[in-house]
């Protein structure tokens, strides 16, 4: 249900046009319905907003300022202004300019809401309509509307369609304001560091100054009583600093250990390797055992060739040797 009120004089036109056809000939459309409201120079058209239909159109919501001769100005109340708009001559020149619907946005009375609800519209089962009022999640601001035919199911379902599209882009230009913002937030941080050490840096520089011009302006005088105090809480400090469980002793307990965590680096960036005693006991025993094998296989060489010696003496001992006189 609409929540704006009839003095709000909003009035909604749903051109049959693109909106970026209604966008550039945004000032030519406000021009052409002040001429339809008569040109009257005490009356001046406002656009409220834009919004894109289904079915390549688009909704222009305005409002209608009316100036009175004493300076002061209100708004046309909408039911006024609908129901100019809804003459049949002044309808068809809105029709001249591609206006097919023209609706009041003006929230609706108790009586009104009461009425409707009592009575079901034309063509629904009481007990559908019993149901829909049961089934409505918010009865503040909505109402059941019946949808009769396809054509109405397929207006719906193409505005839903419209309306996801518009939360669409929405949502992607929040998202690309939100990396924006993150990388300036970024970009900020950056230089509060940068300032904030720029600013220590001017410290210490602005103390030492002082401190020198103090020097200057203290010079030739005795020391005086809160001078001494200082000397004193200084070296309290100062005390407490050098004392063995205190900041300094802590520090140089730290630099002991870096300097023993760098010695043991280096000592262990030495590559040495270790062989464990069984393992080394275990390779002594097979390079033994290879040893063993080859020497066995040399003394079989040597028995074969003994042999083969032995055989060759034994063939060359076995060949008759032939002779006899020739006459």
């Amino acid at each position: 249900m609409p929540n704006n009120k009839d003095e709000d004089g909003l009035v909604a036109l749903v051109f049959n046009k693109k909106e970026t056809e209604i966008r550039s000939q945004q000032q030519q459309l406000v021009e052409s319905l002040h001429k339809i409201l008569g040109s009257n120079q005490t009356l001046t058209v406002n656009v409220e907003g834009v919004k894109t239909m289904p079915d390549d159109q688009t909704e222009i919501v305005i409002y209608v300022v009316e100036r009175s001769p004493n300076g002061t100005s209100r708004r046309v109340p909408a039911t006024t202004l609908y129901a100019h708009f809804e003459q049949a001559n002044i309808k068809t020149q809105l029709q001249q300019l591609g206006v097919t619907l023209t609706m009041a946005r003006t929230e609706l009375s108790p009586a009104q809401i009461k009425q409707l609800l009592q009575h079901p519209p034309a063509g629904v089962d009481p007990i559908i309509w019993e149901q829909a009022k049961v089934d409505n999640p918010d009865s503040e601001k909505l109402i059941p509307v019946p949808m009769v035919g396809f054509k109405e199911l397929l207006r719906r379902l193409k505005v839903q369609d419209q309306m996801t599209k518009q939360h669409q882009t929405r949502l992607d230009i929040i998202s690309e304001d939100i990396s924006e913002l993150q990388k300036n937030q970024t970009t900020t941080m950056a230089k509060i560091a940068q300032y904030k050490r720029k600013l220590m840096d001017l410290s210490h520089r602005t103390l030492q100054v002082l401190i020198k011009q103090e020097i200057q302006r203290k010079s030739g005088y005795a020391i005086q009583a809160d001078e001494e105090q200082l000397r004193v809480q200084l070296d309290t400090i100062q005390c407490e600093l050098n004392a063995p469980t205190q900041f300094k002793g802590r520090l140089n307990e730290l630099m002991s250990q870096i300097r023993m965590q760098n010695h043991f680096g280096a000592v262990r960036s030495e590559e040495r390797y270790y062989i464990d005693a069984d393992l080394l006991q275990e390779i002594k025993q097979h390079l033994k055992q290879q040893q063993e094998g080859l020497s066995h296989l040399i003394s079989i060489i040597k028995d074969d060739l003994e042999d083969i010696k032995l055989i060759e003496h034994g063939l060359n001992e076995s060949i008759p040797v032939r002779g006899g006189v020739f006459s």
